[in-house]
């Protein structure tokens, strides 16, 4: 049977880690290889890796950085932030990368969606929707950390990557991003039942618990998460840290027995 995967998320600027807010105020908090080496140490799921200011500024990847994160990352690495065509995807993969993560790109150009999963194959092309909720309550993914509207709904986003090929979604919700207040569950269940594609939540896990309760409404699915693996204690003193062998295995008992694998 599958199991829910536990799945570090790493916010890189100017090769420093950083964590925000609902994607704004960057507050540093150490340096990303260290971060790699502990997560190696704990033997952590996968992890993903964005450099939040590479589209912004419409900067090429910063391929020295990555290429130091693929050596050191002894678990499966995603990597996104400014990826705007094949030949960026193509030296990604070549430095070691497994998983590339595009978002603006996928929403200004699906088609590059499909150019990845036909040359790489869709396990390696990862769709980020950045989601936002408005007062009204509707959903709408944006781009270019928060500040541009897509005009599409999330679930329409969702389904127009699964039919271009993508491998993976991952659903990241901007109004909980670094909030620690939980998951947004309404909306990743309505995403789980928008498409069949393996799905990946990001945004608002404060504690192991948050992950179990989105696991209980998801079923197996990739649970993100950057303030909970970085914070520690009602402070959130700066201590890089990852659920034991023994808290996995209670989480992953937290699949309902009739959830879609």
């Amino acid at each position: 049977m599958l199991r829910p995967r536990i799945i570090p998320c790493l916010l890189v600027r100017n090769k420093g880690l950083v964590k925000t807010v609902k994607f704004d105020n960057p507050k540093y908090v150490g340096d990303p290889i260290n971060a790699v080496k502990i997560f190696n140490e704990k033997e952590a799921d996968e992890l993903i890796v964005f450099d939040i200011d590479a589209t912004v500024n419409g900067t090429d990847p910063d391929y020295a950085m990555i290429r130091k994160l693929a050596a050191e990352c002894r678990m499966p690495l995603c990597y996104g932030g400014g990826i705007r065509d094949m030949d960026q995807v193509r030296q990604i993969i070549a430095l070691g990368v497994e998983k590339v993560a595009i978002s603006s790109a996928a929403m200004r150009n699906p088609e590059l969606i499909e150019g990845i999963a036909g040359e790489i194959g869709s396990q390696s092309v990862v769709v980020v929707l950045d989601v936002r909720r408005s007062l009204f309550g509707r959903y709408e993914v944006v781009t270019h950390n928060g500040r541009n509207g897509s005009g599409l709904s999330p679930w329409e986003a969702a389904r127009k990557a699964e039919s271009m090929g993508a491998g993976e979604i991952v659903i990241n919700s901007v109004d909980r991003d670094g909030e620690m207040k939980g998951y947004d569950l309404d909306l990743a269940q309505r995403i789980r039942d928008s498409v069949a594609l393996p799905m990946s939540v990001l945004g608002g896990a404060g504690s192991l618990d948050d992950i179990g309760r989105l696991i209980e409404t998801c079923g197996v699915v990739g649970a993100a998460a950057g303030s909970l693996f970085v914070f520690k204690g009602p402070y959130k003193a700066v201590l890089i840290n990852y659920p034991n062998t023994l808290e996995r295995q209670a989480l992953a008992d937290r699949v309902k027995s009739n959830d879609r694998t």
